[in-house]
């Protein structure tokens, strides 16, 4: 087996739409740089994910050099939103986190709405460092995290996606597949591990930067939607639930938290530091 590395790197500007697979990313103590800093709430400030508006898969989001995002979709003419001017917060919320954001520019509003078809606002996450906790139950004390989730980067491994896609062959919706990586949207893939390995790692090290394994990632319908027409299936949800359930989630890889900063670049090397005691 030759030597695991960094596969690939993915970073999602605007929570739940496409982003940009760069060649090289820089960690902040709350995710990639630029990565999950915007976000799209309802009229009652709740974040809109595709678990909601499955059409948010189709629209794209490029992060400008100054911060800023230009948006594309179908039949929608292409956007450019600069990062919003200091100013009054609104209170928004993403699951049961209260997090302070400024309200971006109507037009994003006016844009997404129409692509949408609904009332929506895009908010910026303009203090990172101070904004939102991450889950003190996996946390330290001070550790932040953007518009993401839970935690502040996703990673899978290529060979658990083959051993997935192996036995979503075998199942009742075999034609669903193979399942490409976009899937579960993570930002960093790994390659040259053993298939589900990742549920053993406790400390890990890719390039110059070193992170905590904190909790696997459970599932949702985000996985079932293809990611380049926004139409749902049934898989990985149906193999998932028959061969990775643990309590009532569906687990496909790894949530991280940082232990310091650097720059990710594909094909850096990757290394396990420690092993969980009970692995």
């Amino acid at each position: 087996m030759p030597n695991p590395f960094l596969q690939a790197i993915h970073r999602y500007p605007v929570k739940s739409v496409a982003g940009s697979g760069p060649g090289e990313a820089v960690v902040e103590p709350w995710g990639l740089a630029g990565d999950r800093r915007w976000m799209l709430v309802d009229s009652e400030l709740r974040f809109i994910s595709q678990r909601a508006r499955p059409r948010l898969a189709t629209a794209a989001a490029a992060e400008l050099p100054d911060g800023g995002v230009r948006l594309t979709a179908p039949d929608m003419p292409p956007l450019t939103v600069g990062v919003p001017e200091p100013g009054a917060t609104v209170t928004v919320k993403v699951w049961v986190d209260k997090v302070e954001a400024v309200p971006a520019s109507g037009a994003a509003a006016e844009w997404f709405s129409t692509y949408l078809g609904a009332p929506v606002r895009l908010v910026h996450l303009d203090e990172p460092a101070r904004r939102r906790p991450t889950d003190p139950a996996y946390a330290r004390p001070g550790e932040t995290v953007s518009f993401a989730d839970g935690f502040p980067l996703h990673l899978t491994t290529t060979a658990s996606l083959d051993a997935l896609n192996a036995l979503v062959a075998q199942g009742d919706h075999a034609q669903e597949g193979p399942l490409p990586m976009n899937r579960f949207r993570p930002n960093v893939v790994v390659d040259g591990t053993a298939p589900w390995d990742e549920d053993a790692w406790q400390r890990i090290r890719i390039g110059e930067v070193v992170f905590r394994v904190v909790k696997p990632c459970g599932r949702c319908l985000m996985t079932i939607t293809d990611q380049r027409t926004g139409q749902r299936g049934k898989e990985p949800l149906r193999t998932l639930a028959r061969h990775r359930r643990v309590g009532n989630q569906l687990l496909f890889g790894q949530n991280l938290i940082p232990e310091g900063t650097g720059t990710l670049r594909v094909g850096d090397p990757f290394e396990v530091l420690t092993r969980r005691p009970d692995a």
